[in-house]
């Protein structure tokens, strides 16, 4: 990333880091993509286009950036996953120790376990919910046990996790897999019924992590992922979970990638 960019075009006393209640952590790393690359690119896309995005939430009736969104400065970028994992941590300890609401953007989505080690560090009584077409349940892959297709093997050694939106795995990852926390998109994407959503709350723990796999979108609503997956949750699915989640639950932070 080329210079210190900052998420929106707020006035100064909402983006201070002393003060914001919100802090962005981009973390642009592609090295264990084993499809289309270009994820360590999401980080600063996103945060270029988002001065051009309305503030003033509708359903809501509010205006999120007064609380303070202060944009951290990237991680280091890295090749290898190992010293990436380690760096993300150390850096979401800081932010949570300081009481903050931390959102990264990744990345590719073995960012997300460095993110995970420290939430659950931080707060005990942690599930991991997990947004994503691919149930990333290998115990190894590529060589490395850090791979993105590893993701949620690595989390679930940490602390409990539930799974979204899953259309896509091998053979071999239903050994690692519970399906009595797994939504298949199949059972959900019907747009018939919403129930699956109460039985995803009821699987949560006080304390909720969520990671997004932007993959879990059909790819007629976000078709630019390295991996993408027909037949995905569109837009309003995915609300209407996180609107119940964030209801329920006390959601610790997220992660984008």
């Amino acid at each position: 990333m080329s210079g210190k960019l900052e998420f929106g075009d707020f006035a100064p006393q909402y983006t201070r880091a002393d003060t914001s209640k919100i802090v962005v952590v981009p973390v642009p790393f592609d090295g264990t993509s084993t499809y289309m690359k270009g994820a360590d690119k999401g980080p600063e896309a996103i945060l270029r286009a988002s001065p051009n995005l309305e503030f003033y939430d509708i359903e809501t009736d509010y205006e999120v950036f007064t609380e303070g969104i202060y944009t951290d400065s990237p991680v280091k970028r890295f090749v290898k996953p190992e010293p990436m994992i380690e760096a993300v941590r150390q850096r979401m300890a800081g932010h949570i120790k300081n009481g903050k609401f931390v959102v990264v953007l990744g990345g590719e989505h073995s960012v997300s376990v460095g993110v995970i080690q420290a939430q659950a560090g931080a707060n005990k009584d942690l599930t991991v919910l997990q947004l994503d077409a691919h149930s990333d349940l290998r115990d190894e892959y590529d060589g490395s046990r850090y791979n993105h297709a590893c993701v949620m093997a690595r989390a679930k050694e940490i602390c409990p996790i539930v799974q979204v939106g899953i259309r896509s795995m091998d053979a071999g990852e239903k050994k690692n897999m519970d399906k009595s926390r797994v939504f298949f998109a199949y059972n959900i994407c019907d747009g018939q019924s919403r129930e699956w959503i109460d039985k995803c709350v009821g699987l949560l723990a006080e304390n909720v992590y969520i990671t997004i796999d932007l993959d879990v979108f059909d790819p007629s609503t976000l078709p630019a992922t390295g991996t993408p997956e027909p037949g995905g949750m569109g837009w309003y699915d995915v609300m209407a979970l996180m609107k119940e989640v964030f209801r329920a639950r006390n959601v610790v932070g997220l992660a984008v990638g």
